[in-house]
């Protein structure tokens, strides 16, 4: 069974960044691992995922350009650069483990860790 912990998340003024990390222990056969995030009052929506072995990377339109998903490898973490931040970015993120590639429903996604507060101010 495996165990996804996030972290990094934080209080940042638009334009600025951070890095999230998604730490995942115990042994798992899953493929892609991936980013999603849930504002208050919204569904969870897709960020960006990543194919464990080939380190394929997809993104939403709206990460696109302005986060980077990389895989840093032994250490099992999966992380989250995110530069240019918005306000429009303030939302939990939460990573999640899918044995497919290029999903971008969270429906598809389980072992959900507990999520990483991000909030980004004007």
């Amino acid at each position: 069974q495996v165990t996804l912990v996030e972290s990094g998340g934080g209080l940042v003024q638009a334009g600025n960044s951070l890095r999230l990390s998604c730490k995942a222990a115990g042994a798992f056969t899953s493929s892609t691992m991936g980013w999603f995030r849930q504002a208050p009052r919204k569904e969870r929506e897709f960020v960006a995922a990543i194919n464990w072995t080939y380190e394929n990377t997809y993104y939403s339109d709206a990460a696109k350009g302005r986060f980077t998903i990389s895989r840093e490898d032994p250490k099992n973490t999966v992380s989250l650069q995110m530069n240019n931040l918005k306000p429009e970015d303030t939302a939990i993120y939460y990573c999640g483990l899918t044995p497919g590639y290029g999903s971008r429903r969270p429906a598809d996604f389980g072992s959900w860790g507990q999520g990483t507060q991000v909030t980004v101010f004007s």
